[in-house]
Parts: structure tokens; C-alpha cells; sequence
């Protein structure tokens, strides 16, 4: 194992009425005015806004406010974020929401924090050299950001969706209360499953050496998710299954399930990145409907993880030989992603892109890292990306 460093400052409250310390965990901080961001009014309607300015009310913390986050985080709205904290001298941005809406906010931390376009940042140009505090109060399991280094933004004017990673913007408090995500449509419950078992699952086929226990972990959070994903499909307030998937949310995503590796392979998330900039679609979707098509195309690079995560995860029957095994993994996988209602293809995802789109989104995903290959297991070109979409369709 080569050198590695692990770092999760992320202090977290979980369970009933957790939001209710919001105030106090502020006041840890010593911060005095608070910009709170979230998304639709859904978060005002059901009165979870109400209850988190009345807990910073209550410890004497100012507070101003900027809804509007949807998904795939515009970079619009984190300009007029930009603007109205530096305005009102806000020194911690809370954001009341899921991945999209902590997103938001990191990138407003960023921006605040530094002078030049926020926009550098996720576009390679430049590197965070500091953010605003951020805090997360969770209403959505899936995207782990409330204790990741990492948020991604879309540019409108040409759809460019980017990611920027630094320790700067983990969040310092992480706020769960499984009962939030209680109210949540099946289909939000079921790619916040889906994108939990992804952020797992790039760290898990590597192409490096793995530690035993990390390997374990990792794989226990993805059976976990299994089970509890299809207990939420017939029971969405199970309050147990909440809590399992909440937690499993946080751990996939801040560094744990993928300590002592490479850092996983990380191309499925980049080729689902060009189809949601291109087409707007849901993350955890875009990443199921061309998931299967990855996996196949990579997997006799490193048919020993595939072996592996067919027998232990997905707990099919060995085949004959080591491919067959890998295989049946792979459509065991799908199969379930299809059990809880998520596509497996682009067709039933719901878009139909032209060749000369597939070409694009090819494109851009090899100069989103730099015109390097994509990818660990096999290192990816342009074309591969392109016979994936194809594959994918």
C-alpha cells in the first residue's frame, strides 16, 4: 500500500430532530450570520425551514436566504449566491437539502472565499485556495456530499458539467434525520440508492492493490444498500431502512470505501456527467442506464474484482469460468437496479442521442480530464467512451 492520507472532519448529528441543533453547532463555530440555500418550496411547505431559523434564532444567529437550487446545480445560482453573501457578510453557508443543494452551496463557499471566477475552479483553471464554512442539514441520501471533498456544477450556457475536489469544502457539521427523507417520491428514493451503490462501487474496481478490511467495508455498504433500497420500494417510512441508507449515503462518499487504493475508477460518474449536462436527466438514473455497458466493456482488465464483487456482493453461482462469473454479476446488478425502477439503458432512461451527440459527450468527457485516458480499469479514448454510449442505447 503506498502512502495514504484520510481526512473526515465532518462532525455528525443523526436521528430524530436532529435539525433542531443547528443553532448550536453554528454557534460551535463561532459564525454569526448565515446564509441558508435550498431548493424547491417543498423545503418551506413542510416546515423544515421554519424549524431550522427558529433553532438559529433561538442561539442568536442573523440569517439570510437563497432557494432555488435544482438538480444538476446551476452555476447561475451560485453567482447570485456569491453576491448576496458577500453583501451581507455572511461567514457559514447552510445548506437544507440533498447533494445538489450542498453542491451549490460549497461552490458559493468557494467563491465567496477568494477573488476570480468560481467558475476556474471546476473548469481545471485554478485551485481553491480557500471556502466559507459550509454546513448541510440532509433531506436526501445519495450523493454523500455532506461529508465529501468533492461538488459539481453545471454551466448553462453550454451544458458543461464539472467537478472540483478540495479538503476545503467538507462540510464541518453534517445534519441527519433520516425521518426528512420520508416524503421523498419513489423514484428520488430509488437513484439516491442507485448513486450510493455507484460512489461505492468506482472506488471498488480499481486497478491497484486493495486492503482486506476496506474491501469488506465496502461491500458490506453495498448489500446493505441492496436489502434496505427494496424495503424502502414497498415501505418508503421505514424509519430503520431510512437510517441504513442515510448512513451508507455519508460512508460511500467521504474516502472510507476507498482507503489504502488508487482511488477507484471514476468513469462511469464522468460519462453520466456529459449525458445529465447534455440532457438534464436525474444522476442516479444517467449513472444506471449506462453502468451495465462500462462494466462489460472494461471488466476482462480486472475480471478478479468483477469475480469478487459477483460472489460477495451480488451473490451469484460461480460459472464455469472466471468471465461467466464476472457476467452474471453484472446482469444480477442490473436486474436489481430494474427490481427498485431504475433504467438500464439509455432508451429506457428516456433519451435518444444522435451520433453526432454521442460524439460530443465523448469529447467532452476525455477533455474534462485534461485529454487523458478515462478510467482506471481500462483506460479509455474517445471511441471507447463513444462504444459505450452506443453499447449503452
Amino acid at each position: 500500500m503506498s502512502l495514504y492520507t484520510y481526512f473526515t472532519p465532518t462532525k455528525v448529528v443523526f436521528g430524530k430532530g436532529a435539525e433542531d441543533q443547528v443553532g448550536t453547532l453554528v454557534r460551535e463555530r463561532g459564525c454569526k450570520k448565515v446564509l441558508i440555500h435550498y431548493g424547491g418550496g417543498s423545503t418551506r411547505r413542510s416546515g423544515l425551514l421554519d424549524r431550522v431559523e427558529k433553532a438559529l434564532d433561538s442561539a442568536g444567529i442573523a440569517h439570510v436566504s437563497l432557494g432555488g437550487v435544482v438538480p444538476n446545480p446551476r452555476l447561475s445560482l451560485v453567482y447570485e449566491g456569491i453576491r448576496l453573501a458577500r453583501a451581507e457578510g455572511v461567514d457559514l453557508i447552510l445548506a437544507v437539502g440533498g447533494g445538489s443543494v450542498i453542491d451549490s452551496a460549497k461552490a458559493i463557499g468557494y467563491g465567496v472565499a477568494a477573488d476570480g471566477d468560481v467558475w476556474d475552479y471546476y473548469d481545471g483553471k485554478r485551485q481553491p485556495t480557500a471556502c466559507l464554512p459550509v454546513g448541510a442539514v440532509l433531506t436526501i441520501s445519495a450523493a454523500g456530499s455532506e461529508m465529501s471533498n468533492s461538488s459539481v456544477i453545471t454551466r448553462e450556457e453550454d451544458g458543461l458539467k464539472r467537478g472540483c475536489k478540495s479538503e476545503l469544502c467538507r462540510p464541518v457539521f453534517a445534519v441527519m434525520d433520516p425521518e426528512l427523507t420520508m416524503t421523498l417520491p419513489p423514484f428520488q428514493t430509488a437513484c439516491g440508492c442507485a448513486d450510493i451503490l455507484m460512489h461505492t462501487m468506482e472506488r471498488y474496481f480499481n486497478h491497484g492493490d486493495n486492503l482486506a478490511l476496506t474491501d469488506g467495508i465496502a461491500e458490506a455498504l453495498m448489500r446493505t444498500v441492496l436489502r434496505y433500497a427494496l424495503v424502502l420500494n414497498e415501505q418508503p417510512d421505514n424509519y430503520e431502512a431510512r437510517a441504513e441508507i442515510m448512513w451508507a449515503g455519508s460512508l460511500s462518499h467521504n474516502g472510507l470505501t476507498g482507503f489504502g487504493t488508487d482511488g477507484g475508477d471514476w468513469a462511469t460518474h464522468k460519462i453520466e456527467h456529459e449525458l445529465s449536462g447534455m440532457f438534464d436527466v436525474a444522476h442516479g438514473a444517467g449513472l444506471t442506464a449506462v453502468w451495465g455497458s462500462w462494466a462489460r466493456y472494461v471488466c476482462r482488465e480486472r475480471l478478479d474484482r468483477f469475480v469478487q464483487f459477483a460472489l460477495r456482493v451480488m451473490d451469484v453461482e460461480a460459472a464455469e469460468d472466471d468471465y461467466q462469473t464476472a457476467l452474471r454479476g453484472i446482469e444480477a446488478m442490473e436486474a436489481f437496479f430494474r427490481s427498485i425502477d431504475m433504467p438500464t439503458s439509455l432508451t429506457a432512461l428516456g433519451v435518444s442521442p444522435t451520433d453526432a451527440q454521442i460524439k460530443e459527450m465523448a469529447e467532452k468527457c476525455i477533455q474534462a480530464v485534461g485529454g487523458k485516458a478515462l478510467g482506471v480499469v481500462r483506460p479509455l479514448s474517445i471511441q471507447d467512451v463513444a462504444a459505450i454510449y452506443q453499447a449503452a442505447k
